[in-house]
């Protein structure tokens, strides 16, 4: 069976605060350990009311230390707002903690603004030294050498997978050449997709970490009983990144009746084009969605992410995916 796994990013909702938020990823990880996820990845993003996952490690520890089975990680640490050092400290003592459950997936945008990116004491200036800080943070995992100034303890020598994450040629190129697995942020940005999975999949070096390439493609699926609850259910998500790209980012909205009265036609455009990659629908919708896009883009694993803002609702939509991705087999 095709591995599937989960996307969250501690989605803070209209009427309720952070610490809601974490009991609600915590209940969300429990629920689809139970439901058979493989992975529960959290992301990085800065000065966004609507998004808890801001100190990533910390949150993983949370979920990691609440479970007991499914692996845990980051989709993704940005990694120019940090010092690979300090990266590979902390998920070496994740690691550490929960052996055999930790992932480390990386990314090369500063996951907020300028302001912001400065505030957090890193300067971003392109992705030009996102290789070198990658190769750094590799060694930090690496068995210490004689002679070694600078090591990380803990992190020296543990097995903690690691996931270079994109929306571009950039990071497909890169994971190939390092022998890295990938992990494409098509529930999003899907334009490049097609073309990174090829890209990826010919020029992919075998590496000590990773034989053969392994591609992951993120999609949204949001499930109901009935179609119209899930397209109902949808708008959260539509209002979200509308908000976003009228710089205002804000707390996850509730669901609206009439999306068509909330944005523009061009606002509509550009959603339909971000979110492309997106299944919605009953039980039956989903699970054809889910097996069409399998069919057509033949991904390694897929990553599975719902911004739903009633949480039963969310628990419920991630147990009909799971279904349907059983079926499909």
């Amino acid at each position: 069976m095709l591995p599937f796994s989960v996307l969250d990013l501690a989605p803070v909702t209209q009427g309720s605060h952070a610490g809601q938020a974490f009991a609600n990823s915590l209940d969300l990880a429990r629920h689809a350990e139970a439901l058979g996820y493989t992975r529960y990845w959290l992301a990085e993003h800065h000065n966004m009311p609507g998004i808890a996952s801001a100190a990533t490690a910390v949150l993983i520890g949370h979920i990691a230390g609440g479970t007991s089975t499914i692996r845990v990680g980051a989709g993704g640490i940005m990694l120019p707002n940090h010092a690979p050092l300090q990266v590979a400290e902390q998920f070496g003592t994740l690691a550490s903690l929960y052996p055999d459950r930790i992932d480390l997936g990386l990314g090369r945008a500063p996951g907020t603004d300028q302001a912001t990116a400065r505030a957090l004491r890193r300067y971003y200036d392109g992705a030009d030294s996102f290789p070198q800080d990658v190769a750094e943070l590799l060694h930090y995992f690496e068995p210490v050498q004689p002679g070694q100034a600078v090591r990380a303890v803990p992190g020296a020598g543990l097995d903690v997978p690691v996931w270079l994450l994109g929306s571009s040629l950039f990071s497909a190129r890169l994971s190939a050449a390092m022998g890295l697995p990938f992990a494409f942020a098509s529930h999003f940005a899907p334009d490049a997709m097609d073309e990174a999975l090829t890209l990826y999949r010919r020029d992919f070096k075998p590496s000590a970490r990773l034989p053969r390439p392994h591609a992951m493609l993120a999609l949204n699926v949001v499930a109901a009983d009935s179609g119209a609850q899930a397209r109902r259910l949808f708008t959260t998500q539509q209002q979200s990144f509308v908000n976003l790209r009228r710089g205002m980012p804000g707390l996850i909205p509730p669901p609206i009746d009439d999306i068509e009265r909330f944005w523009t036609p061009l606002e509509k455009a550009g959603v339909a084009q971000a979110l492309a990659c997106a299944v919605v629908g009953d039980p039956g919708e989903v699970r054809e969605g889910i097996a069409a896009f399998i069919a057509r883009h033949r991904p390694d694993e897929v990553m599975i992410t719902a911004n739903i803002y009633e949480h039963a609702a969310r628990l419920y939509s991630f147990e009909l995916a799971a279904r349907a991705c059983k079926a499909i087999g």
